[in-house]
């Protein structure tokens, strides 16, 4: 990953007589940035592209922990085909076995004039060894949907030096079930990750417990997939 060091310098200067001294305190941050092809673009278990996707975003990273960061993605024509992410919070570790990670995320979809399919969320997790433990909450789910609640765990196993296996499970649970186009469900997913020549690729089976009488009224959004992912980090 190429990262670019950014150094903001505020410094304070006394002048005497005979002599000049210069004190000075840094902020540092990093800027990291991504690239992704996909066969296909899954929030949480649903299509959201329906075939191939692209998707990018970059991040700025304090040494203090904080960090702010923008994420894109092409979609399906529900959203007029774009899907722009916001999102800031802050992140570390209480030991070299925990890690943990606060924020509050922007979703919106410019190019959908109305703007009712934007909402917020916040989010955390704790990373305990290969586990970690998540949720996001939603007061204004997407589309004025109401209440809407995820809680998640991913595990990570390494099965080499090269290869990892990530497995996920998550938990959905919509206020308006009517409103959003399905009930409650679960997502899961199973997959094999690896980097070769300077790019990541990652082949994962995704799938929720949904019918499709379930998914919007008859849909195969919600239909499990094998899909590839080759990304790219900057």
């Amino acid at each position: 990953m190429k990262k670019t060091s950014i150094a903001l310098a505020i410094g304070s200067l006394t002048l005497g007589a005979m002599a000049m001294t210069a004190t000075t305190a840094a902020i540092a941050a990093e800027v990291s940035g991504n690239i992704s092809l996909s066969t296909d673009y899954k929030f949480r278990g649903i299509s959201q592209s329906d075939g191939e996707a692209i998707s990018g975003g970059f991040d700025i990273g304090f040494d203090n922990g904080f960090y702010v960061g923008t994420w894109g993605s092409s979609i399906e024509d529900w959203g007029n085909g774009l899907e722009l992410d916001y999102y800031a919070g802050y992140g570390g570790e209480f030991n070299e076995s925990v890690s943990y990670d606060v924020g509050l995320l922007a979703y919106t979809y410019p190019n959908e004039d109305s703007g009712d399919l934007d909402y917020n969320e916040i989010y955390g997790s704790i990373g305990v060894a290969d586990f970690t433990l998540g949720f996001a909450y939603s007061d204004d789910y997407f589309a004025g949907t109401g209440d809407f609640t995820y809680l998640y765990v991913d595990y990570s196993y390494a099965l080499s030096e090269s290869y990892s296996l990530d497995l996920h499970l998550g938990d959905n649970a919509i206020d308006d079930e009517d409103a959003f186009g399905t009930p409650d469900y679960m997502d899961y997913s199973i997959g094999v990750s690896t980097s070769f020549e300077g790019l990541d690729l990652s082949l994962s089976y995704i799938d929720t417990d949904l019918s499709t009488d379930e998914c919007f009224g008859g849909d195969d959004l919600c239909d499990g997939s094998v899909v590839f992912t080759l990304s790219k980090s900057l």
